[in-house]
């Protein structure tokens, strides 16, 4: 199974926009001509367009600030994501039965979400057994 696109309304497109640029490095692409209408951005990864981001007031689409609840997404390289990446509050779940290492963070204007490693998690510090 794959992640075909994830709809994220929010009163704030441009953020919203500049933040999965900056974290998930994607990039603006096309829109259907029918969809035109309705202000918002498609964000690109490898050629799909992953992240549909839509504004929350205005032409007849007001509805609740934000729609989705999280969305995850599957990336490399857990410590160069953390490292270099997240200018941003986050939180952390490491699920070593199944090797994962999870961040969660909030865009702009609210939405949860989730990048997801496939990653060793590292034993707590040496303790002495006594």
């Amino acid at each position: 199974m794959q992640l075909d696109h994830v709809t994220i309304r929010t009163g704030d497109i441009d953020a919203t926009r500049a933040f999965f640029e900056t974290v998930f490095d994607l990039t603006i692409g096309e829109r259907p001509s029918a969809i035109r209408r309705i202000p918002g951005f498609w964000l690109y990864a490898e050629g799909r367009p992953l992240v549909h981001i839509i504004g929350s007031y205005g032409n007849g689409y007001d509805r609740a600030a934000e729609a989705i609840d999280h969305v995850g997404f599957r990336l490399d390289n857990y410590a160069a994501f953390r490292a270099h990446r997240l200018a941003f509050p986050y939180s952390t779940m490491d699920l070593a039965e199944i090797g994962e290492r999870r961040l969660f963070m909030r865009a702009p204007g609210g939405p949860l979400l989730e990048a997801v490693f496939c990653a060793p998690v590292p034993m707590e510090n040496d303790r002495d057994i006594q």
